[in-house]
């Protein structure tokens, strides 16, 4: 009974973002846990899939431009415009991009940053992102290092 339980205080929370409007939704969740917890670092996590990398490292080879130098920039714009103005002042945020399978890479963060709780959106039913980021969410859930909040879509 008196032993201490890790996840009692929150240093780090992962938030991973798929830009989707579930996810907005889910990155409220993780700024507030964030903000109950004082001196928490939130990370927001963006994975690009590989095909999509290796289509882009064609089309933008052509445009003569690096891909990840894109990508990143893409990634910079949305969370300056969307994320980093509803993070309030004390919550340190991270901002990372890797490419590869979604769930493996999250997994991966996860594990190499020492993540304390993981937040992420769940598609709805009959979507195409319900059966990426449905699997995608499943996967996490079952092998994750730590504590995984799944916020489901907003009820219609």
């Amino acid at each position: 009974m008196g032993e201490t339980i890790r996840h009692e205080n929150f240093k780090k929370i992962l938030f991973c973002t798929d830009f989707s409007e579930n996810a907005d939704r889910a990155f409220v969740f993780a700024v507030n846990a964030a903000v109950r917890n004082t001196g928490c670092e939130l990370h927001l996590l963006h994975v690009i899939p590989e095909p999509s990398a290796q289509f882009w490292k064609g089309y933008i080879y052509e445009a003569d431009e690096d891909v990840d130098a894109r990508a990143k920039r893409e990634i910079d714009e949305k969370v300056a415009e969307v994320y980093r103005p509803r993070v309030s002042g004390g919550v340190k945020l991270v901002i990372a991009m890797r490419i590869g399978e979604a769930g493996q890479k999250i997994l991966e963060y996860a594990a190499e940053q020492d993540i304390d709780l993981a937040v992420m959106g769940r598609q709805g039913a009959g979507t195409v992102g319900k059966i990426l980021f449905g699997n995608v969410t499943e996967r996490v859930v079952r092998k994750a290092p730590c504590p995984v909040l799944v916020i489901p879509p907003t009820p219609k």
